[in-house]
């Protein structure tokens, strides 16, 4: 089946392919981005990794999860990738911060305990882009 990649977006190989509006003007431009599948597979080995009866130490968790994320970084990083990465940091952020208040037994939601600079800085939670960016917009 043919289709007309300037009409309809389409996925291929974990990417989706198609016409994009520019958010500041609204020019359209031929993009590639990582597909809703893929980056809801990756949310989903995420919350594999960061189950709350993983017994394991943090190093290796944390390993794993950093694993992960820089495979599919490095996978995913053609095209226009801004928008899901930021989704997948505040998933991830989310994930690390609900597992490390369940094993802390922590009372709160633990935001103050686990802030993102903590997260992503002191904890060793890999970021797919600069942390002074990213860190301002997990917030």
């Amino acid at each position: 089946m043919t289709r007309n990649a300037l009409e309809e977006s389409f996925d291929f190989l974990g990417y989706t392919f198609g016409s994009v509006c520019f958010r500041k003007d609204g020019t359209k431009y031929m993009s590639a981005c990582p597909s809703r599948k893929s980056a809801a597979r990756l949310k989903g080995k995420v919350q594999f990794i960061l189950r709350p009866f993983e017994k394991g130490p943090w190093s290796e968790v944390c390993g794993r999860l950093n694993a992960l994320l820089r495979g599919w970084c490095t996978y995913f990083s053609y095209g226009t990738t801004q928008i899901v990465y930021r989704a997948v940091e505040r998933y991830v952020y989310e994930r690390v911060r609900l597992f490390l208040v369940r094993r802390h037994k922590v009372r709160s939601r633990g935001i103050r305990r686990f802030p993102s600079e903590k997260v992503f800085g002191e904890m060793g939670v890999l970021l797919p882009r600069p942390m002074n960016q990213a860190i301002r917009r997990v917030l």
